[in-house]
């Protein structure tokens, strides 16, 4: 039996067995990858492929709302979390098309408090533009589900009590504010997570959050995703979506 996000939220745990490890994509820049001294972009085109890749396979791309949702009612076999870290304006210009072609769906965690400005955070560049305040709500308007991933994109395990608050739960209320929706995840920039982090996840009210590889912390707001980027071909794609489910272990409370 799995838990409904209105389970995880208010903390509430029915007697159940941990249930297996959702399978969760982790994307951020679509674009030209010539300069990408960190990996985290893909072409057009390389993403075209890979969501053609889960197509033959029989899985759906999905928000991560609807993977939770569909899991709860029992029904979340064949369908894989995308989601979007960063909020980058090529977005809407490269990833959203290639999601309506595909008739899949996506969750995309920008950043409240970097509103139409570049991803200063990475000192070796490129420098890429994020969404406008605009850009966030047409995405949400056409169906992508918006997290949060802080105010700011810094390391919230270094962070003091005032701004490990702020950036968490003021975020989720701009964020809520601005595309007049509840917003239910957070995205730990880096995936760096600590208990700390976590508790002040859980205490502002997220349903879930997204790490990279949380460890022993992994549970509804520490959940582990697979990297995904311009190599990952269908061969590696295959060998992720296998080893995925072979070294994760089951999540308590989903």
């Amino acid at each position: 039996m799995a838990v409904s996000i209105d389970s995880v939220r208010t903390g509430s745990r029915p007697a159940a067995r941990p249930g297996p490890v959702p399978w969760v994509a982790m994307y951020h820049s679509v674009g030209d990858c010539s300069d990408d001294p960190y990996r985290i972009t893909v072409t057009p085109e390389r993403l075209e492929q890979q969501l053609a890749w889960l197509h033959r396979r029989g899985l759906r791309g999905v928000s991560l709302r609807e993977l939770f949702a569909a899991r709860a009612r029992g029904k979340g076999r064949g369908l894989v979390g995308l989601t979007f870290d960063d909020g980058y304006a090529d977005f809407l210009a490269h990833a959203l098309p290639a999601l309506h072609r595909w008739n899949f769906g996506a969750t995309l965690f920008p950043l409240p408090g970097r509103l139409g400005g570049v991803n200063s955070w990475d000192p070796l560049g490129p420098r890429k533009p994020l969404l406008t305040a605009d850009g966030i709500r047409r995405a949400a308007a056409e169906g992508v589900e918006i997290g949060s991933h802080g105010l700011t994109h810094i390391d919230l395990t270094r962070a003091d009590d005032v701004t490990l608050k702020a950036e968490v739960a003021d975020s989720r209320t701009l964020l809520a504010e601005l595309i007049g929706a509840p917003v239910d995840g957070f995205c730990y920039p880096y995936g760096t997570v600590d208990g700390r982090a976590v508790a002040a996840v859980r205490d502002a009210g997220y349903a879930y959050a997204c790490a990279i590889d949380p460890g022993p912390l992994t549970g509804p707001h520490a959940l582990p995703r697979l990297h995904i980027g311009q190599n990952d071909t269908a061969w590696r794609l295959h060998l992720k979506y296998r080893l995925h489910r072979m070294r994760r272990h089951p999540v308590e409370g989903m």
